[in-house]
């Protein structure tokens, strides 16, 4: 290929100042090495750069070798969506879980653990936490990602979350302005869209995110989604109106009045990439105000010097000017410095129990008045659905093997409805039926004489999923069910317990009450 500018003149150094790129491996290649002598300044870890924190210690160690003031991103939530424990599950609870507890200063101790823990291995910026409101029950994406669907709790545990995150020198970026609580679509495979009155969006959207930025939030994340309402055509991460009209906008002028850095989801997701292109995505972005982009999800470098150098030929052509670049450059330094010198936090006291306390006091538990906890094993049945790309395919989650280490004989299987055919109604049609009819013959068959425990999550989203369950508590009135999701549907089982999310630390507090040595809420 061809590069437009050398190496060491300022414009390209401020166009590889304003990446943020990934890379494949748990070593970073030479070539992001040489970048960041060239002044790239930021660089994303995800699980397939994980095996150990030991391992993400010598990797971030290698990489300030190279720029001592680099910022080091992790998509770390906990919860759901975990990065650094890719393998094994969170040790944290996620945001629906905290939200339900209802206890800022709860939160607030989660996420200066899990800074506490970030920073112990060089990851110095947090792609968390989100902030949407999830008023969509049916949003795909979402869903226990979110504190919840009221506005001002929303609002109360992102700034305790912020507020926690930062105290540990772990720099916060609130997500995903101005709020992708309202849809329906994921923007990884398309382009949502929210058509609510701007009045409503400064009701519900943005009312979290103005908590982020009065609580400090060093980063602001924005969302691939369209908002008529905003009198802007384009995504909001590529509109000027949204990203400088709203949310850098003194506050006098309506406006957010945030002066942090502004980065943008992944370019690659769909919402963005099949319109203009991720280099195409990139140059819009800056221009509309944005500092940092996330690139990348392929992790070569082919795509980062065709984005440095689309950002630098857009300068040359008068599409981007020379000094907003700048500025956007500014700002990406001017955070890796913090991180790096004000950002350091010494003596932040370890809370190893923390997480797993905070799934407790997040059960909810209802219909067990009369319940006697199995003296034997039980047979569990996980109803999974297709988990999001933001949540991964890789972590483990659900009670099965929880209970198969308290209760020995214990047996696990997953069923994925594949069995169902396209059941996108309840009922389906006569194949779904009988796909239904010999899903549930097989769990009560593998399940013999023993108790059934049943996990699903978002029951309330698919269709196949609460017909099985329905059919199985026909069968079984006894079955235990264990919802890992957004509790939307009415309680079912006996008992049903409501974890508000699929970390491992809620499994291991739903197995508790299984198994009768917690009690839930």
């Amino acid at each position: 290929m061809t590069t437009l500018a050398g190496s060491t003149d300022t414009l390209t150094r401020d166009a590889l100042a304003v990446l943020q790129p990934s890379f494949l491996g748990t070593e970073p290649p030479d070539w992001v090495l040489r970048r960041l002598d060239e002044g790239l300044t930021g660089v994303g870890l995800f699980g397939r750069n994980i095996e150990n924190p030991e391992q993400v210690a010598r990797l971030t160690a290698r990489l300030r070798a190279a720029r001592p003031e680099v910022l080091v991103a992790m998509d770390e939530e906990g919860g759901d969506v975990t990065r650094l424990e890719v393998r094994t599950g969170s040790s944290f609870p996620g945001n629906l879980a905290l939200g339900a507890v209802d206890d800022p200063g709860l939160t607030r101790a989660v996420a200066r653990e899990l800074g506490r823990r970030l920073a112990e291995v060089g990851v110095n910026l947090d792609w968390a936490p989100s902030a949407d409101v999830n008023s969509n029950p049916d949003n795909p994406v979402i869903g226990a990602r979110s504190f919840g669907a009221d506005p001002a709790l929303v609002a109360r545990h992102t700034a305790a979350y912020i507020e926690g995150l930062q105290d540990a020198g772990v720099s916060a970026c609130a997500k995903h302005f101005p709020g992708h609580g309202d849809t329906n679509v994921d923007s990884h495979h398309a382009m949502p869209r929210i058509d609510v009155p701007v009045d409503v969006l400064h009701e519900r959207e943005l009312v979290p995110f103005r908590a982020a930025v009065a609580a400090g939030t060093k980063a602001v994340m924005s969302a691939h989604i369209l908002l008529p309402a905003l009198r802007t055509d384009v995504p909001a991460t590529v509109s000027p109106a949204v990203l400088t009209g709203l949310l850098r906008a003194p506050v006098a002028d309506g406006g957010l009045g945030f002066t942090g850095l502004i980065i943008t989801d992944a370019l690659e997701m769909q919402a963005i990439a099949a319109t203009y292109g991720i280099e195409g995505g990139a140059v819009r972005a800056v221009a509309a105000g944005a500092d940092a982009m996330c690139i990348g999800a392929r992790g070569d470098e082919e795509i980062v010097l065709r984005t440095r150098d689309a950002l630098v030929a857009a300068v040359r052509g008068g599409d981007l000017p020379e000094e907003r670049l700048a500025d956007a450059a500014a700002r990406v330094r001017a955070l890796a410095a913090w991180s790096a010198t004000g950002g350091a936090v010494e003596g932040i006291a370890p809370d190893p129990g923390v997480g797993q306390a905070a799934a407790r006091r997040a059960l909810r538990v209802t219909g067990a008045a009369d319940y006697v906890p199995p003296a034997g094993p039980v047979y569990v049945a996980g109803f999974t659905p297709v988990a999001s790309i933001a949540v991964g395919q890789e972590t483990p989650w659900g009670v099965g093997a929880e209970l198969e280490r308290e209760l020995p004989g214990t047996e696990s299987a997953v069923f994925d409805g594949s069995a169902l055919g396209a059941a996108d109604s309840r009922g389906g049609d006569a194949a779904s039926r009988e796909g239904l009819s010999a899903l549930t013959a097989n769990v009560l068959a593998a399940a013999g004489d023993r108790r059934i425990v049943a996990v699903v999550r978002d029951v309330h989203r698919h269709p196949w999923m609460a017909d099985a369950l329905d059919a199985l508590l026909a069968a079984r009135p006894d079955t235990v069910v264990v919802e890992m999701g957004v509790p939307q549907a009415p309680p079912r089982g006996a008992p049903h317990i409501a974890t508000h999310g699929a970390a491992r630390v809620c499994g291991r507090a739903a197995a508790e009450v299984i198994t009768g040595k917690g009690a839930g809420a």
